[in-house]
């Protein structure tokens, strides 16, 4: 694999963490980290065809991915307090612009868009058929802390990122086998969906 793809991270990193501390946007660290990796995607030009995203050889993995990761939101639901969550999380959300009018059209992007653009991404273009862990696995995990931190304790964060690396292996694993993304695609996006409810539940009952 040509070195420059391992610069190709750096984008949606910055994206993030510009989109958080600086322009303090939920929408805006979203699309501006979809829209890194597009401009990432134009610096490695990769020749991965986009259609692997639909590709599947077998429904077995399409139900396994979306098995495993439904457990995602059940698991938040339940170690809600454990994950040590700060009290004031709905006040932060909506601080960067998560309320009463936005949360289901950003709940609705992230699951629906949000799932395609990462599996291409980070499983595809940056993934690897190796079954050992990757280091593309834990960069793909490690972004999610600057997602999490201030809002759970330090160790809940080393918890999650440890988590989702293991998810990224998962999911790579089944690509691996599958011979495309399309079950890494659908159980994202039931993880993504799963774990944003729960967030919107717990912040607004």
């Amino acid at each position: 694999m040509p070195n420059k793809k391992w610069l190709a991270p750096i984008l949606p990193y910055l994206a993030i963490w510009a989109g958080l501390f600086l322009f303090k946007s939920a929408w805006l660290t979203l699309i501006g980290f979809h829209a890194a990796i597009l401009f990432a995607l134009a610096f490695v030009r990769p020749s991965i065809p986009i259609n692997i995203l639909f590709k599947s050889k077998s429904r077995k993995w399409i139900l396994i991915s979306v098995l495993v990761c439904s457990t995602s939101g059940i698991g938040l639901y339940f170690l809600w307090d454990v994950f040590g969550v700060v009290p004031d999380l709905p006040a932060r959300l909506e601080s960067i612009g998560l309320n009463s009018s936005s949360w289901f059209a950003f709940i609705a992007y992230f699951s629906l868009v949000n799932p395609f653009v990462e599996e291409y991404f980070w499983r595809g273009v940056l993934g690897s058929g190796s079954k050992k862990l990757h280091v593309g696995d834990v960069i793909f995990a490690g972004y999610h802390a600057l997602i999490l931190l201030g809002r759970v304790n330090p160790l809940s964060i080393l918890f999650a990122v440890i988590i989702l690396t293991s998810a990224g292996w998962i999911w790579r694993q089944i690509s691996r086998e599958d011979g495309g993304l399309l079950a890494a695609v659908l159980g994202h996006m039931v993880a993504d969906f799963s774990i944003l409810m729960v967030i919107y539940w717990m912040c607004n009952s």
